[in-house]
């Protein structure tokens, strides 16, 4: 599992570029999935449906260590003009889970294959640069459990290491849920332990992805 960027979820991020009267509208969004990416393209076709052209591309992380799927599309213009010079804007910020959209709304003057492919690129670059981007890190919760004497012991060591934590539960222990770097795990325990004098338990969950704003 190895960390990735992306664009910050629930949000459209978008750019525009005129060339030669014809306007290129760019729109960026956080995708987790190809039919996600489909259909925010769907979506941006529709808002602007009296355009030609709607270029896009898109980037999704592959499971289970399986090769990220990749895709991109001219829509009409001439091949290898739009489509993949969006592509190679993600691809060159290293990013993924991502679709770009540029929709085209022709201005009357033909551009040539090379200022096709400067408009396309250009306009997916003033979206992508006015995209909030986060990381995506694989992150291991651990809950750990000890004695409320413990608490102001355990609170500064997590703030003295910025490790961050949800709200405590308070039974006959204390139990913090930690988010912790999972090649950082044992460290984590054996400082806990030592801390504490062992009056501490620890379980750990499972390995998910949490996105930390870059």
């Amino acid at each position: 599992m190895k960390p990735y960027r992306t664009p910050a979820a629930d949000k459209i991020f978008g750019g525009e570029l005129v060339e030669k009267k014809s306007r290129f509208i760019a729109a960026v969004m956080h995708t987790d999935t190809e039919s996600e990416a489909a259909a925010f393209l769907a979506s941006e076709k529709k808002k602007y449906y009296d355009a030609k052209h709607h270029c896009s591309a898109w980037v999704i992380v592959g499971e289970d260590g399986a090769p990220d799927i990749v895709h991109s599309s001219d829509d009409g213009e001439p091949s290898g003009t739009a489509g993949r010079p969006i592509l190679d804007c993600i691809t060159g910020r290293g990013l993924k889970n991502i679709c770009v959209v540029v929709t085209r709304y022709f201005g009357g003057t033909l551009l040539g294959t090379g200022g096709l492919v400067r408009a396309y690129s250009g306009a997916a670059v003033e979206a992508l640069e006015a995209t909030e981007v986060v990381e995506m890190k694989p992150m291991l919760t651990t809950e750990v459990t000890f004695g409320y004497a413990g608490e102001p012991k355990v609170r500064r060591y997590l703030s003295d290491h910025g490790l961050n934590f949800a709200d405590p539960e308070y039974g006959a222990d204390v139990t913090f849920p930690v988010l912790l770097e999972p090649e950082t795990a044992d460290e984590f325990e054996a400082d806990l332990t030592n801390l504490l004098n062992g009056d501490v338990l620890f379980e750990r969950g499972t390995i998910d992805f949490i996105g930390v704003p870059v």
